[in-house]
């Protein structure tokens, strides 16, 4: 009876893990799929758009507990996106590919702080850095030489839900949604050919492991 009883206890234990506590820290190893939600001026007379690609990366981030119900997150991720033209004259051209970091801070708040599943959603804002562009031979053929990408700031949102498994390890599941915009200029030489404002808005889907302490 008493084995019996311990093993009960045990599995409650497990069962209704301790709620994360003001001042604690999660660290998360994530694999997330980003969707653009994309859209652009036209370039030029062409009436050709600009779209971009989705990727896969790994994202880490942390997560600081102000209390049991709210929480500040930071991500950091960087993933390459390929460009190309859609519609118009240039349908389907290489635009050439950049690398896109855009740290995004939330604070979250923990619907249910205590238990196997703490579900949460969030508000924040993004900044996001462009950078490392590869000029395509189709962009190259046209006398192009460089496209420049303006760094932007956005409002970001997210919902998500942690699995605890014990008092430290954590399953996590995480979607957000980036508003997340780009000046991007045509060079030809040092003269600028035209300036596209395209929207690139991605969901971005996560699923990763974390650690509390």
């Amino acid at each position: 009876m008493r084995t019996k009883a311990l093993l009960i206890i045990m599995i409650a234990m497990m069962a209704i893990p301790a709620a994360a506590e003001s001042g604690d820290w999660i660290v998360r190893l994530r694999g997330i799929q980003i969707d653009p939600n994309d859209s652009s001026e036209q370039i030029g007379d062409t009436g050709s758009e600009v779209g971009v690609d989705s990727q896969f990366t790994l994202e880490i981030d942390v997560t600081y507990m102000l209390s049991r119900s709210f929480g500040l997150e930071i991500i950091a991720a960087t993933a390459r996106h390929d460009l190309s033209a859609a519609g118009g004259a240039l349908n389907g051209a290489d635009l050439g590919s950049v690398k896109v970091l855009p740290p995004t801070l939330t604070l979250q708040w923990y619907i249910i702080p205590e238990g196997l599943l703490n579900f949460y959603v969030g508000v924040g804002v993004n900044w996001t850095y462009f950078y490392s562009y590869d000029l395509s031979q189709d962009l190259a053929d046209l006398g192009v030489t460089d496209i420049e990408f303006g760094n932007s700031f956005g409002f970001a949102f997210d919902g998500g839900v942690n699995v605890n498994l014990g008092e430290h390890f954590l399953i996590n599941a995480d979607i957000k949604y980036i508003l997340l915009s780009t000046d991007a200029d045509i060079m030809v030489g040092n003269d600028l050919l035209d300036s596209v404002h395209v929207d690139i808005d991605p969901w971005v889907f996560g699923l990763g492991v974390g650690y509390r302490f």
